[in-house]
């Protein structure tokens, strides 16, 4: 019998729409069974060789956006990254989809409360979500840069956005 083991700090967003830490090989069979469509990447680095090689293997398109050559990696993550990963998200030809970072934690967690507000979530609900991800390592600036987000800046398709937005 299979043993189904999801990634650290997984979660279902929405139908079709998971968050979670970059995979190892013992998670690779739970998440076969999500037949994801794409991953969003947010983690600075190269994902590992092994995670690479199940994305091929399982025909998963990967869209790495968290490259950002000026970033610090105990800075937010941008804004352009952010709305970069907004659009993927936004797009229901993409699910379904996954947003992955090293832990799923900051970078992951930050683009997700980004999306609770374009959900018109409140705030104290936004960032409960967050540090429930977060643990103990909890950074005020991703909460400040969640709580300032301004959801004008995201372009919402007319005819094609998800149901639950």
């Amino acid at each position: 019998m299979a043993q189904y083991i999801p990634p650290l700090n997984f979660g279902m967003v929405e139908e079709d729409l998971y968050r979670s830490g970059q995979p190892n090989e013992l998670n690779f069979p739970f998440l076969e069974q999500l037949e994801l469509k794409k991953i969003i990447f947010l983690a600075p680095d190269d994902p590992s060789q092994q995670f690479l090689n199940f994305v091929e293997d399982q025909e998963i398109d990967l869209e790495h956006l968290g490259m950002d050559s000026n970033q610090n990696p105990w800075q937010p993550i941008s804004e352009d990254i952010v709305l970069s990963a907004l659009r993927l998200i936004l797009d229901p030809s993409n699910y379904p989809l996954a947003v992955m970072c090293n832990l799923g934690r900051h970078r992951t967690g930050t683009v997700i409360g980004c999306l609770r507000k374009l959900q018109r979530w409140n705030l104290t609900s936004i960032l409960e979500e967050y540090r429930r991800y977060a643990g103990s390592k909890v950074r005020l600036l991703n909460e400040q840069f969640i709580e300032l987000f301004d959801v004008d800046l995201v372009g919402i398709p007319e005819n094609h956005a998800p149901k639950w937005l």
